[in-house]
């Protein structure tokens, strides 16, 4: 069966976070996304495990389910330590296969820090350290180095991050056997260092609201259990893991060189130019997450690897709708259109990869909203690249030539 799984979220229990991340609204959410398999998110903290504990029911071998929606126990957690003098900040995701070992995870990193302050706490705790004690505690525990290349709080961030794997786990990164590569990077991007042939290149949302949820996800074909799907990314088998689900990497916040604050954003090589100067106040540049694959890469742009998982790129439905109609994704227009979509092709995911333009059209769909999923999906988009925190806008229809939908399109 044709899973897609979003392993990476929040609760409302997170900083920065919607106070609709819980479990009545994700559980929906997911149904209109069309996401099979959706992580818990934040199982360390107690108040959002309790909540589970009370609400979830057992489903297959090592998931959970609410209101029809299966659940994996997922948690991330920010490791902030030092190494030779430098001080490290490594966010690393955490999968477990039951109610019981999240319990024994939370007793023993509750003495590294104060899991009821954040979702995502703060631990002081090394990363190799982190996998020791999670994976003493349940062998079939997983753990994934978060967002792999954002400029800060990851493992190759280029300030806070480390060169390889090995530099950040020592012995313990036979046990890393795969990476998320965040909003901002892509398998392409990461296909150019031969240092992670080995891993699995996963993709998740890292969602802090509902409406995100789904917009990066794996796409499996194999059984809906815990260790179906970790065997599935473990094994790298393309006829088990088909396809990552990603942002166009320019999208994220983290693609290009620069300055928020001085509106300055810049291509690697504008910076290197630069000499990693800000050209408006003279401090140093966030140096992004194409500048950083570039500096450890020692493959070329464009490198494709035979026998790697593929990906498809894709625009959210609230954007494309959004852009259609002239309109911010968040406003009701928007989202009226998207629930009659949804409810009219099954899921977001369902009308995004999978309907045939003449069943669209059959449909009595807009052909402005049918050109811009066609457009979409062949990529045919004007980005402009995220920098410094900022995300990165994107363009289907040139501004001189859009002629926006009225609101009722059906």
């Amino acid at each position: 069966m044709r899973i897609i799984a979003d392993l990476h979220i929040h609760s409302k229990y997170s900083r920065a976070t919607s106070s609709d991340m819980n479990l009545d609204s994700l559980s929906q959410w997911a149904k209109w996304k069309g996401i099979t398999l959706l992580g818990t998110g934040d199982f360390t903290h107690p108040m959002w495990l309790s909540e589970m504990k009370q609400k979830l029911q057992p489903a297959a071998k090592g998931l959970y389910e609410y209101n029809g929606t299966t659940l994996m126990l997922t948690s991330e957690v920010s490791n902030i330590f030092q190494v030779r003098g430098r001080g490290r900040r490594v966010h690393m995701l955490i999968f477990a296969p039951t109610i019981e070992v999240v319990e024994k995870i939370n007793d023993r990193l509750s003495t590294y820090g104060k899991l009821r302050s954040d979702g995502r706490p703060m631990l002081g705790l090394a990363a190799e350290d982190l996998v020791d004690i999670v994976l003493g505690i349940s062998s079939e525990c997983v753990l994934i180095p978060a967002h792999a290349w954002t400029p800060w709080y990851s493992v190759f961030g280029s300030n806070s991050g480390f060169d390889s794997l090995e530099e950040c786990f020592g012995k313990y990164t036979k046990y890393i056997f795969a990476i998320e590569t965040g909003l901002s990077s892509d398998p392409a991007m990461n296909w150019r260092l031969s240092a992670l042939d080995r891993v699995a290149l996963i993709s998740n949302s890292d969602a802090h609201s509902c409406s995100r949820l789904g917009r990066e996800a794996n796409v499996f074909d194999t059984e809906l259990n815990y260790p179906a799907i970790v065997d599935a990314i473990r094994s790298k088998d393309p006829q088990k893991f088909l396809y990552t689900i990603e942002f166009f990497p320019e999208e994220g916040k983290y693609h290009y060189d620069g300055h928020r604050n001085c509106n300055q954003r810049l291509s690697p090589k504008e910076t290197m130019r630069l000499k990693n100067i800000c050209p408006s106040c003279g401090r140093p540049l966030t140096r992004g997450v194409m500048h950083r694959v570039e500096q450890l890469a020692d493959r070329p742009e464009g490198t494709r690897l035979p026998n790697t998982i593929p990906y498809r790129n894709l625009v959210p439905l609230r954007e494309i709708l959004g852009e259609v109609l002239g309109r911010d994704a968040d406003t009701v227009g928007v989202q009226k259109m998207y629930k009659n979509l949804v409810g009219q092709f099954g899921s977001e995911f369902a009308l995004l990869l999978d309907a045939e333009e003449e069943t669209m059209q059959r449909t009595g769909l807009s052909p402005r909203v049918i050109e811009a999923i066609l457009r979409v999906r062949k990529g045919q988009l004007h980005i402009l690249p995220g920098y410094d925190g900022e995300f990165g806008t994107i363009t289907i229809f040139p501004k001189d030539k859009a002629t926006h939908e009225q609101l009722e399109l059906f």
